[in-house]
């Protein structure tokens, strides 16, 4: 029966003979590099990853905010980036921290470090109060 239903529609083709191609990740324009932490919960030794991001154009806040959603830390330099658009992907960035009930912080004059609920960020850095950036 399933045979007959297969010639009358027209599909000659074996579900053996059918595959998925694999996505091809996309690549960025923004620089990434990894650092791992090691970190404790609950009795247990759980790797945690900082990734470290440079942006350069507005649409690299997509694959920062992915990280942050899955629960890493980020960190963002946004040193080859115009004072407009980092302000931009700043604003972005909160909207982000805030949902997944987490944190932001300038460590540097133009960067940033973002963390998820599972991060704790303590100690301050004074001087930055003060930013030649518009995107304070």
């Amino acid at each position: 029966m399933n045979n007959m239903l297969k010639r009358f529609f027209g599909d000659d083709y074996d579900e053996e003979d059918y595959y998925e191609e694999d996505e091809t990740p996309v690549t960025s324009n923004s620089d990434t590099k990894v650092m791992s932490l090691v970190g404790k919960n609950k009795g247990q030794t759980v790797e945690k990853k900082i990734m470290i991001f440079e942006p350069r154009v507005f649409s690299d806040v997509k694959q920062i905010a992915r990280r942050l959603l899955a629960g890493e830390a980020t960190l963002v330099n946004f040193q080859r980036m115009d004072d407009d658009s980092a302000h931009r992907v700043v604003d972005f960035l909160s909207g982000v921290v805030f949902a997944v009930d987490g944190e932001i912080r300038r460590v540097g004059e133009t960067i940033f470090l973002c963390t998820s609920s599972s991060f704790t960020i303590e100690g301050d850095l004074s001087g930055f109060g003060q930013s030649k950036n518009s995107f304070n």
